[in-house]
């Protein structure tokens, strides 16, 4: 008998990067109901980030503006939050933005996997092999391990025992006792790591967003190549990933614990 996984539901995207606009409605995955999330100020960041990853020049306030169909005070604050994570670099000497880190994934866990809703890469990035609409294993994935350290232990066993756990590189978790014990460091550190277990080169980090009711939604990463994304770096890297997804909770309504207020705010 097939067994009942958590699913959950986040609307996908309209980005069309041809046209150089974006359409800020979004279609939900289900076509018998509409998302309950309308989260207006995601879809607007995951866009920006979209079209500053569509060409390696860097762009000027007005093109993000008429790209974006936005008001330039309204992309303004949000280029300023951006900035403030890390997420865009902006050119002191043009005033110029471009995207800071490297790619950026916003995943949702489906079926006991996870589900690439948005991926957000600049041309001069190293190319990864996830796409929008593909699944991976949560096992060997930041945004896997950050989903997966949000359910019960029951939820976590059934989807071991559904899914098993594979062994891809070297690195990856391959024992319920290692993946349970990697869990509780992410439960207690805020963020989980991706030490190239899924792809050999590539490091990853991401944190998990959740509603207001504090479940679970969906999970974001910031991922790149290994001599980049250093192990030194990843501290720094995972408090700013982090302070990003706490945001984004934030705005969904959530009311983070006074000790996850703490841990994001540690650098």
């Amino acid at each position: 008998m097939r067994e009942h996984f958590p699913r959950f539901e986040l609307s996908i995207f309209l980005l069309d990067i041809e046209k150089q606009s974006h359409n800020m409605a979004r279609v939900s995955r289900s076509k018998t109901s509409e998302s309950p999330y309308r989260v207006q100020v995601l879809d607007r960041a995951m866009a920006a980030l979209e079209v500053l990853g569509a060409r390696p020049q860097e762009r000027s306030l007005v093109e993000l503006c008429n790209a974006l169909k936005l008001h330039k005070s309204t992309v303004h604050r949000l280029m300023m939050v951006l900035e403030q994570h890390r997420l865009v670099d902006k050119n002191p000497d043009t005033g110029r933005y471009r995207l800071g880190l490297e790619t950026v994934h916003f995943c949702i866990l489906d079926d006991g996997q996870v589900f690439y809703v948005e991926k957000v890469e600049p041309e001069r990035s190293v190319r990864m092999a996830c796409t929008v609409g593909s699944r991976a294993p949560a096992y060997c994935t930041a945004v896997g391990k950050a989903m997966l350290a949000e359910l019960t232990d029951a939820e976590v066993n059934s989807i071991i025992r559904h899914w098993g756990l594979k062994p891809i590189t070297k690195n990856t978790i391959s024992t319920a006792a290692e993946l349970k014990a990697e869990l509780r460091a992410v439960r207690t550190r805020g963020f989980a790591v991706d030490d190239e277990e899924k792809e050999e080169g590539l490091r990853c980090v991401g944190a998990a967003v959740r509603g207001h009711s504090g479940r679970l939604i969906a999970a974001i990463s910031v991922s790149g190549p290994a001599f980049r994304v250093t192990k030194e770096r990843v501290q720094e890297i995972g408090q700013t990933v982090m302070r990003v997804a706490n945001d984004l909770s934030e705005e969904l309504g959530y009311q983070p614990a006074p000790l996850e207020m703490v841990r994001s705010s540690a650098s």
